[in-house]
């Protein structure tokens, strides 16, 4: 017969003091929060709900900070040479000129060319990497998605709860899915007009077949036939009433 196996305790006995070792890592990482909390929380006790929120709020001032920046970078370059545009991007801005263009296109795109700012500029509470990546979308999508509608099936909260990395795969899968039916509807199309286009020149090039013009002739030759039959009978019909009555009238046999 086998050994039979001793039942294994895995429960906490508390009253077992912690190991050393134990005690030093929980007392260097309590410490180290502590620092943590003492440089960045601003005197006050860490909670993660406030800490969340006051994330957000600094994310989407950084987004509105960003857009007001580009609209800056716009005046720029409209004002200055090209060469002295650069100098200031890269000497005073420390600005590569790839970035400066992704910003003064997300100010053109979001706070709109006009005077009154455009619904979509409420979209900077979404921080400024997701406002890049909504870059691709038509203005006309950003002002419904701000408007509390959707895009790419997405609501504006949908957004706001993704990732950066899940919304931008989700507007890559939206942009497959309609090229892919942009290609569709344009295939079909070019058919409907190639067989429109054959048939308009057959109608015009072709003259009828014969026995399709014999089967026209034939059925005018039977209309007119039939037409004049009826005629014809109802002339007869009249005149041999009248016959029949001037017979009777005069007492003579009717022929």
């Amino acid at each position: 017969m086998g050994r039979t196996k001793s039942p294994v305790n895995t429960e906490l006995n508390v009253e077992v003091p912690l190991s050393d070792n134990i005690n030093v890592n929980l007392n260097a990482m309590t410490q180290h929060r502590m620092e943590i909390m003492q440089q960045f929380g601003d005197g006050l006790p860490y909670e993660r709900d406030r800490i969340v929120h006051e994330a957000r709020f600094y994310m989407a001032q950084s987004a509105e900070s960003m857009l007001e920046a580009g609209k800056r970078l716009i005046i720029l370059k409209e004002n200055e040479p090209h060469g002295d545009f650069t100098n200031i991007l890269e000497n005073e801005l420390g600005l590569a000129p790839q970035v400066a263009r992704r910003m003064m296109q997300a100010s053109m795109k979001f706070l709109g060319e006009g005077d009154e700012p455009t619904k979509r500029s409420t979209l900077s509470v979404l921080g400024k990497a997701k406002l890049y990546d909504l870059m691709v979308l038509d203005n006309e999508e950003l002002d419904e998605l701000a408007d509390g509608g959707t895009v790419a099936g997405l609501t504006l909260d949908d957004v706001d709860r993704m990732s950066v990395r899940e919304l931008r795969q989700a507007l890559r899968e939206a942009r497959e899915t309609n090229a892919a039916q942009q290609r569709v509807l344009a295939d079909k199309n070019e058919k409907i007009d190639s067989l429109s286009t054959r048939l308009e020149k057959k109608s015009r090039i072709q003259p009828p077949e014969p026995d399709e013009e014999v089967k026209k002739l034939r059925a005018e030759v039977t209309a007119l036939a039939v037409e004049a039959e009826s005629a014809i009978a109802v002339r007869l019909s009249s005149a041999f009433e009248t016959l029949c009555a001037y017979c009777a009238e005069n007492m003579i046999d009717t022929p």
